[in-house]
């Protein structure tokens, strides 16, 4: 079956390369990473160092922060948002090369840690043979994924064979785990909710009400502004979660006709934001940002919630900041999170949206914490068992 597998990964690669490289210039978001991952731009070199972290994108990648620290370690991701947040914290960062080029690409680690569900078969196998003990933290699966996992039952049950410990974030995923094949099975809740939030600019808290439509994806903006009337006494952030679609939002606030201004816009550097931002909406065309806005928000309304297909996003982030948090009903690959806050108010009708943004009043509350100190202690283990190699 590997061989196999290891084969199909080389006709894939054969047949996607030319749509996959000329994709690298038409797509900002893939403009560094398609041709890092697939033909190895800038990402010949991967250092060797004791623990080897692999998560997907910006949340996954913050939330192994303080881990990171704890040992000497490397990142690989997928997503270049992933890659330059991995960038700030830690000196070995690599974009995680297609599977047909781990065997000759990937240096030895003593520990393979991977996040939540990298279920990539080469990289959790070449770090096997190379002699790493392979740890899966923060393991979930929605009950969506579980459907399509069980009719691959058998690729699953082989990867599982090879993961040494899994930490799950709960008994319902613990279950699930076990059904596909996982042994050696640990629960300690979810360790995004254990990260934390930390804004890097300090901006002055505005005089009037602040409103954040914040990781908001296509057709959600027009949504929102639909069924929200902002007060004279407000001022609206409005945050994409992609930046690809900044123009596209651009485009829709000129449409409606909107007293709007580009956060690129403004200057910063001579006066403060709170003088600055003259405008009643402030579209944010900016990476990194959000959580500083957070800090100064009244209320947060989070996006990737209100259409289906998408199944929200991460709220421990905006939680941290003491304001009203409204989400729609769709964010089922975030429940667990979202049952670690109290206080989120849900949004079953957007016709009450307005009703809500004006009239709720309870702040949200972290009310969880996971256990790391048990994943700190497998990873110590697993260098200590490998000292020699």
């Amino acid at each position: 079956m590997i061989i196999f597998y290891y084969l199909l990964t080389w006709i894939v690669y054969i047949l996607l390369a030319i749509p996959l490289f000329f994709l690298s210039f038409l797509k900002v978001k893939y403009k560094h990473s398609l041709k890092a991952r697939f033909f190895l731009y800038k990402n010949l070199v991967q250092n060797i160092r004791d623990v080897h972290f692999h998560a997907c994108s910006l949340g996954e990648v913050k939330s192994i922060k303080d881990l990171a620290f704890l040992f000497d370690s490397r990142i690989t991701t997928i997503t270049q948002t992933g890659y330059e947040e991995a960038k700030k914290f830690c000196k070995s960062v690599n974009y995680l090369v297609f599977e047909n080029f781990i065997p000759f690409w990937l240096k030895p680690c003593k520990v393979l840690v991977i996040f939540e569900a990298e279920y990539w078969l080469i990289l959790i196998l070449i770090s096997k043979l190379k002699g790493a003990k392979i740890i899966l933290i923060n393991a979930r699966i929605s009950d969506k994924s579980y459907k399509n996992y069980k009719r691959f039952s058998f690729f699953y049950k082989k990867i599982f064979s090879y993961i040494d410990e899994i930490f799950a974030q709960s008994k319902e995923d613990q279950k699930k785990l076990v059904d596909l094949g996982a042994k050696n099975i640990k629960i300690a809740g979810n360790i995004k909710i254990n990260s934390k939030i930390q804004i890097n600019k300090n901006y002055e808290k505005l005089d009037q009400r602040l409103i954040i439509f914040a990781n908001t994806h296509k057709g959600e903006e027009r949504l929102l502004l639909e069924n929200f009337m902002l007060r004279k006494n407000e001022k609206l952030i409005i945050a994409p979660r992609h930046p690809e679609r900044f123009e596209e939002v651009t485009n829709l606030l000129k449409a409606k006709k909107l007293d709007f201004v580009k956060f690129s816009s403004l200057n910063l550097s001579s006066s403060s934001f709170k003088n600055e931002l003259k405008s009643s909406i402030l579209l944010l065309d900016s990476i990194g940002e959000l959580v500083n806005f957070y800090a100064i928000s009244d209320v947060v309304v989070l996006g990737g919630s209100f259409i289906e297909g998408i199944g929200g996003h991460n709220p421990i982030e905006a939680a941290s900041f003491n304001n009203i948090l409204i989400s729609g009903i769709y964010f089922h690959n975030q429940k667990k999170l979202y049952e670690a806050v109290e206080n989120i108010y849900l949004c079953s009708d957007i016709n009450e949206l307005d009703d809500k943004i004006h009239k709720l009043h309870k702040k949200a509350k972290i009310n969880q914490k996971s256990n790391l100190n048990i994943i700190i202690e497998s990873i110590k283990e697993g260098i200590n068992a490998r000292k020699s190699l």
